[in-house]
């Protein structure tokens, strides 16, 4: 191992604590560490985590007993190890994790993360730090920004975090608690971040937010600008040629972001617009404020505004009082939307949270029956999507390399995860595309035009494997 220090961040769950682990390793770049991805050349290690899951803090103790016997083993040497856990489980759980697991050095929220190198010199002195408040102060403003080289290492693609928190209060959720309020960034820092991660090579942002459409950051001109305003000014960025946002409540679709949709070239083409549940009685019971005839009717202008856009929604089965006819009104609202993608879940309760405290639990084996229908449909639409593109040409951004040699993997404009022999200097770019074959999670397609001329030999014997086996 070098002298530098090193520090190893495993993120849980959504895009937002993804962004906040960078932003964390960004924090901790001043104060001498380099990130890594070897668990055992760590000084520090944080579990970055999510409380939305089902069983979300036991797994947390489980890694934090794998962890516990490397710990112990580096105690008596030159380079003992830190171990801090962070996020949503940190914030909901505080002393118990470390009453519950003494290894554990530090714990602080989501919200706290801009103190780290601070929270890190109080527990190195030996102090029992426990760091869960819901602080007043700009913790976005507070942070470093990360060097371009950096950001050239994170790829072409990236996350932007515009809102956090949530004051929707849906009974079954816990953001409020662990995220708090909502609170939405100025726009001079949004884009001011957006300008930086353009200059590295940026080319794709997708703007985050537990509550992201409900965006309200203060304007150069002193007023409010929602999202729709926003993505206008993303737009204009050099070199930022495809903007996404995601997580969306229905209630938040403005007039002004759905015309966004339409006019803007840059915003793709995919909106994950939540439902949960398709019975107006359960809707009312989780506090969604919003009814499923209301949510159809947004369907409705939202594809009246932008023709090709492909929806994408979560679904929660087995709500407390969930009947069958309630169920039923949930399969009928996904079969008149027609779904691209979809997230589904088993209702299980939250600690804090109203509906944990609700009567009349569904029992686990009905959620279980009713979930595998759900997923039947989701499916069927997922895979009939995904046909649909079959022979269509489609821009497509090259992130990543494929599986294979001469393969470079990307996305389309609807989000679907794309898989093309192409040359590695298109790492980065935007071509069109064919696609030849499709698969249940994935597209398999060759370059058109000119760039054709470039694609390796040994394509064709792969496309039916490729279109089968990809994630």
């Amino acid at each position: 191992m070098s002298d530098a220090k090193k520090v190893f961040v495993r993120t849980y769950g959504c895009q937002m604590n993804v962004y906040d682990s960078d932003r964390m390793t960004d924090a901790l770049a001043p104060e001498g560490y380099a990130s890594t991805d070897t668990l055992e050349d760590a000084d520090l290690v944080i579990l970055n985590t999510c409380h939305i899951r089902e069983k979300a803090a036991e797994k947390v103790y489980s890694e934090i007993g794998r962890i516990r016997k490397l710990k112990d083993a580096r105690a008596e040497t030159a380079r003992p190890m830190t171990l801090a856990v962070a996020g949503c489980v940190a914030q909901a759980e505080g002393e118990e994790i470390m009453h519950r697991a003494p290894a554990v050095d530090l714990v602080f929220g989501p919200q706290s993360y801009h103190r780290l190198p601070d929270l890190l010199k109080r527990a190195g002195a030996g102090e029992h730090v426990v760091e869960t408040d819901l602080p007043t102060e700009d913790k976005f403003k507070a942070l470093p920004a990360a060097s371009r080289e950096v950001t050239l290492k994170r790829g072409v693609t990236a996350f932007l975090t515009v809102q956090e928190g949530c004051d929707k209060f849906c009974t079954f959720c816990v953001v409020p608690y662990t995220r708090g309020a909502e609170v939405s960034r100025p726009i001079a820092q949004v884009l001011d971040e957006a300008r930086r991660l353009a200059d590295a090579g940026v080319r794709e942002v997708t703007l985050l937010g537990q509550n992201v459409n409900a965006y309200h950051g203060k304007g150069p001109d002193g007023a409010d600008w929602g999202l729709g305003r926003l993505l206008h000014a993303l737009a204009d960025i050099p070199g930022l040629d495809r903007l996404r946002y995601t997580t969306s409540h229905p209630r938040d679709m403005d007039d002004e972001l759905m015309a966004a949709h339409r006019d803007l070239d840059a915003l793709m083409p995919y909106l994950h617009l939540p439902v949960q549940a398709g019975s107006d009685r359960i809707l009312g019971m989780m506090n969604r404020k919003h009814t499923a005839a209301e949510y159809m009717a947004l369907v409705e202008r939202i594809r009246a505004a932008r023709p090709d856009i492909a929806l994408s929604g979560d679904f929660i089965v087995g709500f407390p009082g969930e009947t069958e006819d309630d169920f039923r009104a949930t399969m009928k609202l996904v079969e008149e939307v027609g779904y691209a993608s979809a997230f589904s879940f088993k209702y299980s309760p939250r600690p804090g949270t109203p509906g944990a405290a609700l009567d009349d639990q569904v029992p686990e084996e009905v959620k279980s029956e009713r979930l595998a229908r759900l997923q039947a449909l989701l499916s069927q639409q997922q895979q009939a999507f995904n046909a649909s593109k079959r022979g269509a040409v489609m821009d497509v951004l090259f992130e990543k390399p494929g599986r294979f040699e001469g393969q470079l993997g990307g996305r389309s404009p609807w989000l679907q995860a794309v898989h093309v022999d192409a040359p590695a200097e298109l790492f980065g770019e935007i071509r069109q595309v064919v696609i030849e074959d499709v698969g249940p999670n994935s597209l398999v397609g060759r370059l058109t035009g000119d760039e054709a001329a470039a694609r390796p030999s040994g394509a064709d014997g792969r496309v039916a494997a490729e279109a089968g086996g990809r994630a």
